[in-house]
């Protein structure tokens, strides 16, 4: 009997180390909407002070490179969520319901999210703020896919009339406020939910509507910046972010939590003149690295060293495997994931880049490839574009485009030298590279062996 009770001892002993040598943080991802490379102040900005945002790099890695698989809205929240490029989650152009024949158009109920993984690893989650994925399509609502609870502006704002008042809610419960609330409503909501959930593991996502137009901070922040409304708006970005880390601090789970500040596209600087790249040549709508290339830090104390500062290249797609590497979730066998297992990285264990490619579309165009600090454009035309950019402007970078285009991103991170007669071996090789993505993942005229097809005709077109 002694030797019974011993061994179930050591058994329930060695079960509880295991338990706690088990990673589960609490995990907040703060996105921000439009915010561009160079809007903050750790990353250049002007006319603006952001403490706040800064400090989540300061107490643990900054990221310089961090890469975001779509220039606009809609994709790039679905490949945030799923790890997969928009053209093999089947969400390449932005939703707007006001298009008919975007009716049936939603994040594919087949499609894993970021809170469906952890809820197998018993978390809590809460999706604050723009959600822009779709509701009316079956399993395409936040509360099918994953999280717990939803609060929030499910659909985009209608930035053309200023006056409306944005329609908000859990999924039938909806009520109507004044767009200059919603960023207090929102952290409100967020510090109410750490101090909720602080006895068990949590994941909020906390998508913010700013600094996508319209630019409405509220009254509290006008006239804080030196650079306007727009530098306003940003100051109450970070305000919002000091609150939130303010109120983990105070329900004790500061040291437990691993949290993500990022930006889901670059900046509309032809909206916004004061928005900043950071000296990268382009922003929203385009694919240049202005579009691409946004602010990306993390913090997690006793596991993140703090002060890092990464040249590496990093994905918003490498969120889902790594935190499902760190609830031991495995990734399915029946996909293909995009995003990479960054756990290594974060934690100082290695130092090799995750990505050997990368691409960059323009709603369902191939437009270029990147291989390390190699990237190359690829000949386009005004019909092969998404309807955002058939106009263009230097914001937009190459509406038009008759022949190949190769940038050294390391010496040339504006994409202003084409070095493709120096170097012609190397652009063969990244056209290679172009073929054989475009023949898995699609393009404007070819449908992919794994591309998930959106379910309208002409999808570049309004």
């Amino acid at each position: 009997m002694k030797i019974i009770i011993l061994v179930l001892v050591m058994f329930i002993s060695n079960y509880s180390i295991a338990q706690k040598n088990k990673e589960e943080p609490n995990i907040i991802l703060i996105f921000a909407d439009d915010l561009g490379y160079g809007d903050i102040s750790s990353y250049g900005a002007k006319g603006v002070a952001t403490p706040n945002i800064d400090k989540i790099g300061e107490d643990g890695i900054k990221f310089m490179d961090f890469f975001i698989p779509s220039n606009v809205c809609s994709p790039s929240r679905a490949s945030l969520l799923t790890g997969r490029y928009p053209m093999r989650n089947g969400f390449p152009v932005p939703i707007n319901y006001k298009r008919k024949k975007q009716a049936n158009y939603g994040l594919h109920p087949d499609e894993l999210t970021i809170p469906m993984f952890l809820k197998e690893a018993n978390y809590n989650s809460i999706c604050i703020g723009k959600w822009h994925l779709g509701y009316k399509t079956k399993g395409s609502h936040p509360l099918d896919k994953g999280f717990d609870e939803y609060y929030g502006r499910i659909e985009g704002f209608n930035h053309a009339n200023r006056n409306e008042q944005v329609v908000f809610h859990q999924r039938d419960s909806i009520k109507a406020v004044a767009f200059e609330e919603l960023m207090e409503l929102y952290t409100n909501k967020a510090i109410d939910f750490i101090h909720k959930n602080k006895e068990k593991p949590f994941f909020l996502y906390l998508a913010h509507h700013a600094v996508h137009l319209p630019i409405l901070p509220s009254e509290k922040f006008k006239g804080t910046s030196k650079i306007g409304t727009y530098g306003d708006f940003i100051h109450e970005l970070d305000d919002s972010t000091g609150k939130v880390m303010k109120a983990l601090k105070e329900a004790g789970v500061e040291e437990n939590t691993l949290v993500i500040f990022t930006s889901d596209n670059g900046p509309a600087r032809a909206a916004v003149k004061v928005a900043s790249t950071g000296g990268l040549s382009g922003g929203k709508y385009g694919t240049m690295e202005g579009g691409h290339r946004v602010p990306g830090m993390m913090s997690w104390k006793g596991k993140i060293k703090k002060g890092q500062v990464s040249n590496l290249t990093i994905s918003s797609m490498d969120l889902l495997p790594t935190i499902a590497a760190m609830v031991e979730k495995p990734l399915p066998k029946d996909r293909i994931y995009d995003g990479e297992n960054i756990l290594p990285l974060l934690k100082g264990e290695s130092h090799v880049n995750p990505h050997k490619l990368l691409y960059y579309y323009n709603g369902t165009n191939l437009q270029a490839v990147r291989k390390g600090n190699w990237k190359l454009h690829i000949p386009r035309t005004v019909n092969d574009q998404p309807f955002w950019c058939k106009v263009g402007d230097k914001r937009k970078g190459f509406v038009n485009l008759s022949e190949y285009k190769l940038y050294n991103l390391k010496e040339d991170v504006s994409e202003t030298k084409n070095l493709s007669l120096q170097y012609p071996k190397l652009v063969e090789e990244l056209k290679l590279e172009a073929e054989k993505i475009r023949k898995e993942l699609g393009d404007v005229h070819v449908v992919g062996r794994d591309q998930r097809v959106v379910p309208f005709d002409n999808p570049q077109e309004k």
